[in-house]
């Protein structure tokens, strides 16, 4: 399986983090314009840098000049996140973990999950925010948890069905459309969680620290 990061320009992650990631197979590390100025600072060297660069420091455009491929991209229908997704597409990466999705700016937050969304049937999209992995699903899946875990789940609309097993608060072919009904702080009562997700999809957070502590991840 094809894995890459792609760091955004919002909170930036430890650089713990992306050398975890690294381990575990998301080699190529790919800066949304400004999320190139969180790699310097964190010292590390990305192998592309994608967007408008309307966000890039100049001292930081120059340091990755004859390090990094910069590739401009003036296409103001896309943010600079969704350029490198259209990117990734296009050179068959299977899967994207998103760093730095989230910062002071709601809007580009709430943009960027719905590139999990808008994007689900070309590529796997993962979100980490400090301790929280999103992640979005359908049809039916295993989770590997470890009992007591704490894991949050969200439907879209109306017309998604969820049933489970392995919840403490089991989910009996509900629905849990967005801003009416929602399974938050649900908690793992084994060591498997099993979801059959029906008519769309869910998103699915859960702690990652937890998940890298029992090798879940």
């Amino acid at each position: 399986m094809k894995k890459c990061i792609i760091l955004a320009n919002g909170h930036p992650p430890s650089k713990s983090i992306i050398k975890f990631l690294q381990s575990k197979g998301y080699k190529t590390l790919i800066c949304a314009d400004g999320g190139a100025n969180s790699a310097k600072t964190l010292n590390l060297i990305p192998e592309y840098i994608i967007g408008d660069l309307d966000s890039i420091k100049p001292n930081v455009y120059k340091y990755f000049s004859d390090k990094s491929e910069i590739i401009k991209i003036d296409r103001q229908n896309d943010t600079d996140v969704e350029k490198c997704l259209k990117f990734v597409i296009r050179k068959k990466f299977d899967e994207v973990m998103l760093l730095g999705a989230t910062g002071d700016r709601l809007d580009h937050s709430f943009c960027n999950l719905g590139m999990v969304l808008k994007y689900f049937n070309e590529i796997n999209i993962k979100i980490i925010h400090q301790r929280s992995l999103l992640s979005a699903y359908t049809g039916n899946i295993i989770l590997s948890t470890v009992p007591d875990e704490i894991i949050s789940l969200y439907g879209i609309d109306s017309k998604t069905r969820i049933k489970s097993s392995g919840l403490k608060y089991s989910l009996n072919n509900i629905t849990l459309p967005f801003g009416q009904k929602e399974s938050t702080s649900n908690i793992a009562v084994s060591n498997k969680v099993q979801l059959r997700i029906t008519g769309g999809k869910i998103f699915v957070i859960r702690d990652f620290d937890l998940l890298r502590k029992h090798d879940l991840f």
